[in-house]
């Protein structure tokens, strides 16, 4: 499940098996336990910032290590390389161990193959495991709320390493299903293995996270505009600002910070994952950023936050920039304008979001703002593209 506007984040379905099975404990290593790895193509696969960071719980030694019953977990991956699209490379993306380290201004505008090659970069299948905020929460989830889990068929999409499909087997689900669309399903084969799992041998549920919502708000960002943006007017003598119009339409992905938050954080829209249908992931959404001191505004921040509703107690993790910094980063739109903006003055406009009609894994993005200060007045439309 993917929230468009924002990240393709982890997502795991859960659901009752038909035939009732006695749970029984089972040591650290899944003793026991068995699993199969099947390719994708296998027959038998037929209005303010919230405060979800309270809700993390940061002590591991709370976290209870029981295994229930015989967990299975089975993977799907992906084969083949020839005649991919830029669907195919998000999915390789994970397979490699720079992934998560490289952010859009690493990438610049290099041409596909640099691109694809910078995911070649040895040490980083690392960053989102250490991601404490991200997988620590995910741990805690699946642990403390075991009901969830004892005895259910669990699906998880996206699985990379396989440590959610790891935590839900010691949570003891009866059968762990995980998809990869990578080659990183090989090395989660060999994590499986060397943790205990032989190889051996979805309908609806409960989807974790099942809420998420999207927040907005704008910051005082000069001179990293100017290095990214700027840059181009003057490039060693030469001008090639053919480029800066593009390289505006590209948001980037930084960690902003607190300090440079200039207005309040806007929720723009929550969506409930769970009962999310085709077409749920457009939409248009309004506004009003309120100045909380005298700035300038170079850029809007967008981020996400996301709850885990089916617990015993609310959990939930947010990605923005007044929380502790996540793999994700913040998404940062460069306006056009220097917005100079008073304390109590609103910029009032609108966000569309939609899947790209070529290809619905990239996002197209307008937005509609309009300031009338005391010493700035503007109306624009702004348009991105996230690829």
């Amino acid at each position: 499940m993917r929230l468009y506007s924002i990240v393709w984040f982890d997502v795991l379905l859960i659901k009752i098996p038909n035939t009732t099975q006695t749970s029984t404990n089972s040591s650290n290593n899944f003793e026991g336990a068995n699993i199969r790895f099947r390719d994708a193509d296998d027959k038998e696969i037929a209005s303010n910032s919230s405060n979800l960071d309270d809700s993390i719980v940061a002590v591991d030694k709370a976290s209870e290590y029981v295994s229930m019953g015989e967990p299975d977990i089975s993977f799907f991956g992906c084969d083949g390389e020839d005649d991919k699209t830029s669907a195919d490379y998000y999915f390789d993306s994970y397979s490699h161990f720079g992934i998560h380290e490289v952010s859009v201004q690493q990438l610049g505008h290099l041409n596909l193959v640099s691109f694809l090659s910078t995911y070649l970069w040895n040490g980083s299948a690392s960053e989102m495991l250490k991601d404490v905020v991200r997988t620590k929460t995910y741990q805690n989830v699946i642990y403390r709320n075991k009901f969830l889990f004892q005895n259910k068929v669990v699906l998880d999409v996206g699985a990379g390493t396989g440590i959610l499909s790891l935590f839900c087997a010691k949570a003891g689900a009866a059968h762990v299903y995980a998809v990869e669309c990578s080659h990183m399903a090989d090395m989660a084969k060999q994590i499986v293995e060397t943790n205990g799992l032989p190889d051996g041998e979805v309908d609806d549920g409960v989807v974790l996270p099942d809420e998420a919502s999207l927040y907005l708000t704008a910051i005082k960002d000069a001179e990293y505009k100017d290095d990214k943006i700027e840059f181009w007017n003057n490039v060693y003598g030469f001008d090639m600002s053919c480029i800066k119009k593009q390289a505006m339409m590209e948001p980037f992905f930084d960690t902003v910070d607190q300090k440079q938050i200039v207005t309040n954080c806007h929720l723009l829209k929550t969506m409930d994952i769970s009962k999310m249908v085709l077409g749920d992931a457009s939409f248009t959404a309004p506004f009003k950023l309120i100045a909380e001191r005298d700035d300038f505004i170079h850029a809007f921040v967008a981020y996400f936050d996301v709850s885990f509703t089916k617990c015993h107690k609310l959990m939930g993790f947010s990605t923005g920039p007044r929380s502790r910094a996540t793999h994700w980063k913040q998404t940062v739109l460069y306006l056009e304008d220097v917005l100079t903006i008073c304390e109590g003055e609103t910029i009032i406009g609108s966000m569309t979001v939609a899947p790209n009609k070529k290809n619905p894994r990239d996002v197209d993005i307008m937005v509609k703002y309009s300031l009338s200060g005391r010493r700035c007045v503007v109306s624009r439309v702004q348009f991105y593209k996230m690829r």
